[in-house]
Order: C-alpha cells, then structure tokens, then sequence
C-alpha cells in the first residue's frame, strides 16, 4: 500500500508534536506566543503525517493590516528523510487554497534566511516574490539576515 500523506489540525492536546518538530527543524526557539498565535490561527496551522508518523508542519498567523487581513507563514519544514516527497508541497498548497476561499485575505508572506536556496527556490514555485531584505532580523544565526518573500491573493469565486 502506498504511503499516503494526511493533514490534522494543531490545537493544545497534540501542540507538542509542533514543539518536537521545530527544535529538530529550525535554528530558533519559538516562544509561547508562536505556539498561542499557531493554535488561534486554526485551519491555517497544520501538522503533517507520511503513513501516520507526524513528519512535517506549517504554522501560520492572522494579521489584520489595514481593513484586510494576511497570512504570515511563520514556519513551514519537513523532516530531512521525509523531503522530497510532497509533503512540503501539500502543507503549503492547504494555506494556498485556504486563502484563497476566504474573501478577506490579500496576502501570504515569510521570511527566509538568505541563504536558504532551497527555500526560496519553493517559494517561488508557487508565485512568490521576493519584496523586501532586512537587515539582521535574526539575533543568533548567521547569516543574519533575511527576505520577505510574499504572494498575493486572489479569491476563489
């Protein structure tokens, strides 16, 4: 049978399996109100399975700017092993079409270490565009800094 890749929502019973995955995933430690701002964002935060083994995950937060609102994708990341698979893909395709089919969102943005080709490379794939570099954004990595790459909106009729 083949593996097959299934998403489940984060909320506070299962936010460990989020915690596990960022400190193997990520040079940083997220604090507390990453994992408040993860759970409130509800369908927008999503954790990954590969044949029911939690390998992957995307955390978003809502963000109301002006009168619309955006999706700021604070982490997205599989599981070294698990690459290469699509599940990247599916993580980020949910919050696609999930914005997509709200009426009041205009844009989904991150940012990226500028260094992480691979990354950047993703992104674009999906229409991404670099907008904007800032300048030590990261106080303990090297490099320190970081792109704003966004994507417009456009809702599903």
């Amino acid at each position: 049978m083949a593996a097959v890749i299934s998403l489940d929502g984060v909320r506070d019973k299962n936010v460990m399996q989020l915690k596990k995955l960022n400190t193997v995933l990520f040079p940083v430690h997220y604090n507390e109100k990453y994992y408040a701002d993860a759970i409130a964002s509800a369908d927008f935060t999503k954790l990954a399975y590969f044949s029911d083994i939690c390998v992957g995950s995307i955390a978003c937060r809502l963000e109301k700017i002006g009168g619309a609102m955006s999706v700021y994708i604070m982490t997205l990341g599989v599981l070294a092993p698990y690459r290469g698979l699509g599940i990247g893909t599916t993580l980020l395709k949910h919050v696609l079409d999930l914005s997509e089919k709200k009426n009041n969102i205009s844009k989904i943005y991150l940012h990226v270490q500028t260094n992480n080709e691979d990354a950047i490379a993703f992104y674009k794939k999906f229409g991404f565009e670099i907008v904007d570099t800032i300048y030590n954004y990261y106080a303990n990595i090297s490099p320190p800094d970081c792109y704003v790459l966004s994507k417009e909106v456009h809702a599903k009729k």
